[in-house]
C-alpha cells in the first residue's frame, strides 16, 4: 500500500518538481490556497488549506505519513500584513508543526539554506537565520525532521538560477560586486530531488541536518561567467572591490527581473560563504552530482519545461482584512496563559483613564473607551482551543470592528517558549481604510512596541 506524502508549497518551483518525482511511489497530497478546479492528474490530490490557521492545517494533514515542507516568506493573504518575515514564517513553521503532531505524521522533509561557518546565529543574514529558525520549530513537537540545507538550486524554473539567467541575457557588461567572490556550492535540481526521495521514510535521517552541493566549488562570478558560456553569449564580467548590498537588490531585482521579496534576503545572504560543512555532507547515498555547467544546460534547455498546475479557483478574500504578527520576548519562559493575562491588564495601565478593560467570568474582555458602554473591541476566550503554551480570542464585537464573526487574536509560545507571538487574524476594521491605516493600524503597532519594551523588563 502507497504511503501518502504532503507538499506544503505544492505550487513552487520545488513543489512542482517533487510532485512529479514522487507521485509514481506515493500518494501525493498537493496543499494549495487556492481550491484546485481542474486537476488532469488522479495521481495527485490537491487539497485547500490556510497555513495561517491550525485548524485548516490539521485537516489538511489528515491521513499523512510524510510532509515535505518548502514554505518560505509566504505572500500575504490580507491586504495588509503587519510583521516580518521572520515572524510569519515562525508563526507558518508552528503552526504546520502542530498538525503535523496531531496527526502522527511521521517525518517532516524541510528544505532550507546552507548556513555559514564564519559567523555566529546572531550574525547571520535576516534570510538564513529565519531559515534556522524554521528548522528547528518544525522539530520542536516530536515529529522527525530531517533537513536539507541547500544554496542555489539549479533547474528549469527555478528562481535563483532564473536571476542568473536573466542578468546574463540583459547585460553585455556585469560589473561584480565583492560579494560575487564568495565561494558556494550549487546543486542540481536532478541531484536536489534524488536526495529528497532518498529521505522519503527514511528512519536513517530522522532528526538531522544535511548541507547538500556540488562538490564543485564555485564564485559567484564564474558561475555567471559559465552561465554566459552555456548561453553562448559573450559578456565582459568584472569584479570591484565594494561590497555594496545596497546597489547589489536593486542592480539584481532590476536586471533579474525578480520581485524585491526574494531578491533582497537573497542578497543579503551572499555576503556570507556558503559551502558544505563536510560533518553535514549528505552520506547516505552515493549521488553522482552533475556538474554546474550540466545543470546549467538541462535549465535553460527549452524541451524542458515546469511540470504543469491543475486550474485554480481565484482566491475569495474578504475586501479589507488586515493580520499583524509580532515577537516577543520571553526571557523568564512565561506561559502564553500568562502573557495574554498581562496584556489585559497592561493595556488599560498603559492608556490609564483612556482604556478601561472589563472581563467577565467565562474570561472574555472588552476594552472600553473612557466609560463608554459598547467596547471598541470585545474578545471571547475560545477555551477548547486554548491551553497553557496558546491561548486564543475570537474578536466578536466593538465599535472598531466591522466582522463580528471573522477575525481571531493569540498569544503563542514559539521555540520552547524563547519567543512569544501575538497575532491578529483577518481582522476587517471598521473605519475607512485610509483612516484605519493611518490611525488604528499605526496605534496596534504602536501598543504592541511598548507592551514588548514591558516585557523585556522582565529579565532572568
Amino acid at each position: 500500500m502507497k504511503k501518502t506524502i504532503a507538499i506544503a508549497g505544492a505550487g513552487g518551483y520545488v513543489g512542482r518538481w517533487c510532485i512529479d518525482q514522487l507521485k509514481d511511489k506515493y500518494n501525493i497530497v498537493a496543499l494549495s490556497r487556492r481550491e484546485a478546479v481542474d486537476n488532469s492528474d488522479p495521481a495527485v490530490e490537491w487539497r485547500m488549506v490556510e497555513l495561517f490557521s491550525i485548524t485548516s492545517t490539521i485537516e489538511a494533514l489528515k491521513d499523512v505519513d510524510y510532509a515535505i515542507y518548502l514554505i518560505h516568506s509566504m505572500s500575504a493573504s490580507t491586504r495588509m500584513n503587519q510583521g516580518s518575515f521572520e515572524d510569519t514564517d515562525l508563526l507558518l513553521a508552528d503552526n504546520f508543526s502542530r498538525a503535523a503532531e496531531a496527526n502522527n505524521v511521521k517525518q517532516i522533509i524541510y528544505m532550507g539554506g546552507i548556513l555559514p561557518k564564519e559567523v555566529e546565529e546572531i550574525e547571520m543574514s535576516k534570510h538564513l537565520r529565519s531559515r534556522l529558525e524554521v528548522e528547528n520549530t518544525l522539530g520542536n513537537r516530536g515529529v522527525p525532521v530531517t533537513a536539507l540545507r541547500a544554496g542555489i538550486i539549479v533547474g528549469p524554473g527555478g528562481s535563483s538560477f532564473e536571476m542568473i539567467y536573466n542578468l546574463v541575457k540583459k547585460l553585455p557588461i556585469l560589473v561584480c560586486p565583492k560579494w560575487t567572490l564568495s565561494n558556494t556550492q550549487a546543486i542540481s535540481l536532478r541531484d536536489t530531488l534524488t536526495i529528497i526521495e532518498t529521505c522519503v521514510g527514511n528512519e536513517e535521517v530522522y532528526g538531522k541536518s544535511y548541507e547538500i552541493g556540488n562538490p564543485e566549488m564555485l564564485t559567484y562570478k564564474k558561475m555567471i561567467e559559465q552561465t554566459a558560456e552555456m548561453m553562448g553569449l559573450k559578456r565582459l564580467v568584472f569584479s570591484v572591490p565594494v561590497f555594496s548590498v545596497g546597489f547589489s537588490k536593486l542592480w539584481v531585482s532590476y536586471f533579474g527581473k525578480s520581485p524585491k521579496t526574494l531578491v533582497y534576503p537573497l542578497v543579503e545572504s551572499l555576503k556570507h560563504t556558503l559551502t558544505v560543512d563536510k560533518k553535514l555532507e549528505f552520506n547516505i547515498k552515493k549521488i553522482d552530482y552533475l556538474s554546474y555547467r550540466e545543470s546549467v544546460a538541462i535549465a535553460i534547455d527549452p524541451q524542458v519545461t515546469l511540470p504543469p498546475l491543475p486550474k485554480f479557483k481565484k482566491l475569495q478574500l474578504v475586501e479589507n482584512t488586515v493580520r499583524s504578527i509580532q515577537r516577543l520576548p520571553n526571557t523568564r519562559h512565561h506561559s502564553a496563559l500568562w502573557i495574554a493575562n498581562r496584556y489585559k491588564v497592561w493595556l488599560p495601565f498603559f492608556f490609564k483613564f483612556i482604556i478601561k478593560a472589563k472581563a467577565n467570568e467565562n474570561g472574555d474582555i472588552g476594552f472600553h473607551l473612557l466609560n463608554s458602554k459598547k467596547p471598541m473591541l470585545q474578545l471571547t476566550w475560545i477555551p477548547d482551543r486554548s491551553d497553557i503554551k496558546r491561548q486564543l480570542f475570537y474578536i466578536t464585537g466593538g465599535w472598531l470592528v466591522k466582522r463580528y464573526d471573522y477575525g481571531w487574536l493569540e498569544f503563542r509560545e514559539v521555540m520552547n517558549g524563547k519567543y512569544m507571538i501575538s497575532a491578529i487574524h483577518e481582522f476587517v476594521p471598521r473605519l475607512p481604510w485610509y483612516v484605519y491605516v493611518n490611525t488604528q493600524a499605526r496605534a496596534h503597532l504602536f501598543v504592541m512596541n511598548n507592551f514588548k519594551k514591558y516585557l523585556e523588563k522582565f529579565k532572568e
